[in-house]
């Protein structure tokens, strides 16, 4: 049953080097083509990597993570009104999208083509990983793609046959998610309940000590995380924005 594929949903960092088929490619971007999207309009591109080459020069944007070199597939998914724009120009229709709602628009597009692709994926017996250093190094990656005024690039994912079975990390509760009728706003015991579990894991309690932090969230908030690296990508990325036409009203 799909609903069992989605509770069984892991990150997959280390793949064997069997390549993927072209049926299996084709398939699953298909299957991510056929995501929602705002009015119909299809406002995102993906870029295929395959050529050890392509993913050696991607890499460092990547922070040189392992799996970017070793996955046989590398796919971009990118927030695109370059497409969308030049046919309006075409059809005698001014398009007015150079402005931050229509960025906001085209990453929702993107972001919801690519989940479609990574369950697709999963569904083949593939593995997937999504890599959030896309918007931290999007101008380095315009670059090297070669994208046009209108493209920006949203997220990344490796995909592969797993060459392993990690445990699924965790996830908070329903009940600290989910509202009924309107937003409940936390109590201090409720927040303290929500992340409990969380805390408690060995596993973050090698972070805490090998950070040398008192709790989990200065993991997060001084190590992983921390306002100055947010400040600084946050300003690359409206600076990208900028370039590729997306700030311009």
């Amino acid at each position: 049953m799909m609903i069992n594929q989605l509770l069984s949903h892991r990150t997959i960092r280390k793949y064997k080097t069997t390549p993927v088929g072209e049926e299996t490619i084709l398939n699953i971007l298909k299957a991510g083509c056929r995501a929602s999207t705002t009015g119909n309009m299809q406002l995102y591109s993906i870029i295929i990597t395959r050529d050890e080459e392509g993913k050696r020069a991607l890499a460092p944007c990547h922070f040189n993570q392992p799996m970017v070199i070793n996955a046989p597939l590398l796919l971009t998914f990118c927030a695109d009104y370059n497409r969308f724009n030049k046919w309006c120009k075409l059809s005698n229709a001014e398009p007015g999208y150079d402005n931050f709602l229509s960025f906001v628009t085209a990453a929702i597009d993107a972001l919801l083509a690519a989940q479609n692709v990574t369950i697709a994926a999963e569904s083949e017996g593939l593995g997937v990983c999504y890599l959030g250093t896309t918007t931290y190094q999007a101008a380095k990656i315009i670059d090297i793609l070669k994208l046009p005024n209108g493209v920006v690039p949203v997220t990344t994912l490796t995909i592969g046959w797993p060459d392993e079975y990690p445990e699924q990390v965790d996830r908070l509760p329903l009940k600290a998610i989910v509202h009924q009728e309107f937003y409940n706003d936390y109590t201090d015991d409720e927040i303290s309940t929500a992340y409990q579990d969380k805390e408690n894991r060995m596993d973050s309690m090698k972070f805490i000590d090998e950070n040398n932090k008192e709790t989990l969230a200065q993991v997060y908030t001084d190590i992983r995380y921390k306002k100055s690296d947010n400040v600084t990508f946050s300003n690359m990325l409206l600076e990208v924005l900028k370039k590729q036409g997306f700030m311009n009203q």
